[in-house]
């Protein structure tokens, strides 16, 4: 028999069954490829060549003059060439085998799409240029109703975490500079000034969208700043001010993250302001009110006040739901003693100009839980009652992405797949998902590694490391003591606390006996498992950062105990614990200073 036999031979099998594979009874890889055929239970024709004798040399000869393959498994579906394992184990990753089978998979513009340039849209799409994938990046912001605007890099480089920490830090130098005479400075200070801030935090904002720009041109990202939407699962049309294009892609990512709430408070819109213009006030806010009760705005609430401006914080119910709430009342009293107000269980009615009152423009009313009206006038108003998915509008029904019909979050699984095979979602926009930008970054990196890789690994959501940026910093880990009692039962469960006194404050009494911190520990015969970590006070967010470790690594009270301290640091609290909240001692007596 000659070549042309042979291939008519291959395109026969090709031509009467939908999945045909060319296997060795050696290679594991063929063992791969018909277990994920099992997996999506897809009958499959197989030949295998070594069994075969000259005939399957002869077989093998011939492929490799038809698909240039020299390897097995050699895998074709609909007459199709599909390659080997790895390209069928991507195929499927990517979605596009469910187009390979329905006998429409094409060429597209990109391997990959990202809709949304905040952290997590730029975590994949760099990790995706760095394995060789062409990319293509949509990122567009709509302006806030003040007309605050920004660029690429998402709410936490341009109105988050990075100028919130800078703010947080300005509130700080306040504090260090009234501590100063006692450590022998001589100091003067002339007040502070808002507009030199806001100018050198947005300098620093730009400077980092500058290096995303450049690091994308780097590794061939193609950049479309414009509004983007679905067409169909594989296409979205991108709107500029210029013009509209239809772009294309095998896999497409949705990272559009969120947005302040509103909350359909009459006046709202057109009074207030939210975290995304705080950042790039061109004037001081001065009296402040700031609703809400979420970290968001307690930390807004810090540095103001520490700037100069007044604050009271409004909320309706209990602040820092989710968190410890024994650290939240604490939180809450030292803010009061830094002359922060509060205005505790009230729900807002409306947001109006009054034209003058005493302390501003803005007059808002309210009213208390027993129904006791409320009314106040500030200089500014800050809303901070949550965030809202940037799901609407973006084409999402027209390709039948399934979201969560109280939220409008996008429904993913733990690999952070949609109900359609080739679109993802990661980040603030998806349901379930902590609106944490460390936990988007991970996921995204994690999914584009799982569809161009043979890595399985996603992204665990127990034990992430969070700080509240609050004057005086809380920085947590694992269980609050609520949520262990309510899992565990208050039987297993032990607290070991202490105050303590920072060495910075024995000169200058800035933080006194405020500071504390604790271990929620789950009784194991004998041994008590260190299940959550609980710290407010100084750097807060750099001490847990470093005991999130032991607690995800499931370390032990007794590990606390035997390790060496570092002295002298806040941190070492953690190596001194002696005092249990089930022996009723207090723990400010037995507080321990560095």
């Amino acid at each position: 028999m000659d070549e042309n036999t042979y291939v008519e031979y291959i395109n026969n099998l090709l031509a009467n069954n939908r999945v045909v594979i060319f296997s060795k009874t050696w290679c594991p890889y063929c063992y791969k490829a018909k277990d994920l055929f099992k997996d999506l239970l897809v009958p499959y024709h197989e030949v295998v060549l070594d069994t075969m004798g000259e005939k399957g040399c002869k077989i093998q000869e011939a492929l490799e003059s038809m698909t240039q393959q020299k390897t097995v498994p050699n895998i074709f579906i609909n007459s199709n060439h599909i390659g080997g394992y790895t390209n069928l184990y991507q195929a499927q990753q990517t979605g596009r085998l469910c187009d390979i089978f329905a006998g429409v998979a094409g060429n597209y513009n990109f391997d990959l799409l990202i809709l949304g340039g905040g952290s997590g849209g730029l975590a994949a799409a760099q990790e995706a240029a760095a394995l060789g994938k062409k990319v293509a990046l949509c990122d567009f912001v709509k302006p806030t109703p003040l007309g605050t605007t920004w660029d690429i890099g998402g709410t936490c480089v341009n109105v988050g975490c990075v100028p919130k920490k800078l703010m947080h830090r300005a509130g700080l130098i306040s504090h260090d500079m009234k501590d100063a005479p006692f450590f022998g400075w001589n100091t003067t200070a002339s007040g502070h000034k808002w507009e030199i801030l806001v100018e050198n935090v947005q300098n620093h904002i730009k400077s980092i969208n500058w290096n995303y720009k450049k690091d994308m041109k780097k590794q061939g990202i193609s950049y479309y700043n414009g509004f983007a939407k679905f067409v169909d699962k594989h296409t979205i049309v991108v709107e500029t001010e210029k013009n509209q294009e239809k772009v294309t892609a095998e896999t497409i990512i949705v990272a559009t993250g969120g947005r302040p709430n509103y909350d359909d408070i009459p006046g709202a819109v057109d009074n207030a302001i939210t975290s995304d213009d705080l950042f790039s006030l061109p004037k001081k806010p001065k009296n402040t009110l700031v609703i809400g009760g979420g970290y968001i705005a307690l930390e807004s609430a810090c540095f103001l006040q520490e700037l100069g401006n007044p604050c009271t914080v409004m909320y309706r119910s209990i602040l820092l739901r989710g968190f410890d709430q024994q650290m939240a009342g604490k939180i809450e009293e030292h803010m009061k003693e830094s002359g922060v107000k509060f205005v505790q269980r009230c729900v807002v009615l409306k947001i109006s100009r009054d034209g003058g009152g005493e302390g501003g423009q803005i007059r808002v009313e309210g009213k208390y839980e027993d129904g006791t009206p409320y009314s106040g006038s500030f200089s500014t108003v800050l809303l901070a009652i949550g965030r809202a998915p940037n799901t609407s509008g973006i084409g999402l029904e027209a390709v039948g992405v399934k979201v969560h019909e109280g939220t409008g979050k996008i429904m993913v699984d733990d690999y952070d797949r949609t109900n359609v095979p080739n679109i993802y979602a990661v980040g603030d926009v998806t349901f379930g998902r902590p609106e944490l930008t460390p936990t988007a970054i991970q996921a995204g990196k994690l999914l584009v590694r799982r569809l161009y890789t043979f890595s399985v690994i996603h992204p665990t959501y127990r034990c992430i490391p969070t700080t509240v940026f609050t004057t005086l910093e809380y920085g947590c880990v694992g269980d609050s003591e609520e949520r262990a009692v309510e899992t565990y039962g208050e039987s297993n469960i032990e607290v070991f606390h202490s105050s303590f006194s920072p060495l910075e404050s024995s000169l200058a009494p800035r933080f006194d006996w405020r500071c504390y911190a604790k271990i929620v520990c789950l009784k194991e015969e004998e041994k008590m498992k260190v299940i959550g970590l609980h710290i407010l006070g100084p750097n807060a967010g750099e001490v847990t950062q470093g005991f999130a470790l032991a607690v995800k690594l499931g370390a032990y009270k007794e590990d606390f105990d035997l390790l060496f301290a570092i002295h002298p640091t806040n941190a070492q609290i953690f190596t001194k614990f002696q005092v249990t909240k089930s022996s009723g001692e207090d723990a400010d007596l037995h507080r321990c200073c560095s």
